[in-house]
């Protein structure tokens, strides 16, 4: 990624990869990817977003170029083994950006962590409780397919082949545990809830309850499907660039007991 800087920081016997571009002041936006694929598909949003303010991209331990834990994650330890990373990095004040799986950990993070997470954004988060057996998430997998840019494949395969398909599925059944419900009624701040108007994984009707259990704003990108941030990078940007402003200048944002 142009301007961007690789930071490798090792964490619960792991070392993280991610992409840093401080360029631009600001609030940091810190983008996590779904399953099954890497923080390259993050990357175009991450490229308008970086001359806005600084971004950094971590590939989840277990994809990508970070480490390869024995066990995949699930979502409460991706969310703890992130927070450890994000002291470590000395972010401690940002804005969290998840999309799909990524939603889920960033809800859980943002549970753990309302003092470092100031601005929360949800895109495309999964798993609407509809869709939480393999025959129905699969079939709604499939019927994204249908609907998405073919010249993702190649991101898709990358992503499979370094995290393995065991650890791809047994991130799937991770998801398919999580209650991503019961985090979104104690986050510590509303977040922005985006998505594709052609998204048929985290449909509008899922999107929306999602806003109304987290007090969250609902945000639909017209012509894009589940992969919102990799397809329509600018229209994402601007929304996710416009919640952070507003959270910023409210500053009304929880924080944690003493």
């Amino acid at each position: 990624m142009d301007g961007f800087r690789t930071i490798r920081t090792g964490v619960d016997g792991v070392r993280i990869h991610a992409r840093l571009n401080t360029a631009s002041p600001g609030l940091p936006a810190v983008l996590l990817h779904g399953l099954a694929v890497t923080h390259h598909y993050l990357t175009p949003t991450a490229r308008v977003l970086a001359a806005r303010r600084p971004v950094v991209v971590p590939d989840l331990p277990g994809f990508g170029r970070s480490g390869k834990p024995a066990r995949a994650y699930d979502v409460d330890r991706h969310a703890r083994a992130l927070s450890e990373w994000l002291d470590r990095c000395g972010l401690d004040r940002i804005c969290l950006v998840g999309h799909s799986f990524g939603a889920e950990v960033a809800a859980r993070l943002a549970v753990l962590r309302p003092d470092v997470v100031a601005a929360l954004v949800l895109a495309g988060p999964t798993t609407d409780p509809a869709a939480r057996t393999w025959p129905r998430l699969v079939s709604r997998f499939a019927a994204d397919v249908l609907v998405e840019q073919p010249w993702q494949t190649a991101l898709l395969a990358e992503g499979v082949a370094t995290a393995r398909p065991w650890r791809v599925a047994a991130t799937v059944n991770h998801s398919l545990a999580n209650a991503i419900e019961d985090d979104l009624v104690r986050l510590p701040v509303a977040p922005l809830v985006l998505g594709g108007a052609l998204d048929p994984i985290a449909p509008l009707p899922w999107r929306a309850e999602v806003a109304a259990l987290s007090g969250g704003t609902a945000v639909t990108i017209s012509q894009a499907a589940h992969n919102v941030l990799t397809t329509s990078p600018r229209r994402s940007a601007a929304a996710i660039d416009d919640h952070i402003r507003r959270a910023d200048a409210d500053r009304s944002w929880r924080t944690p007991a003493p």
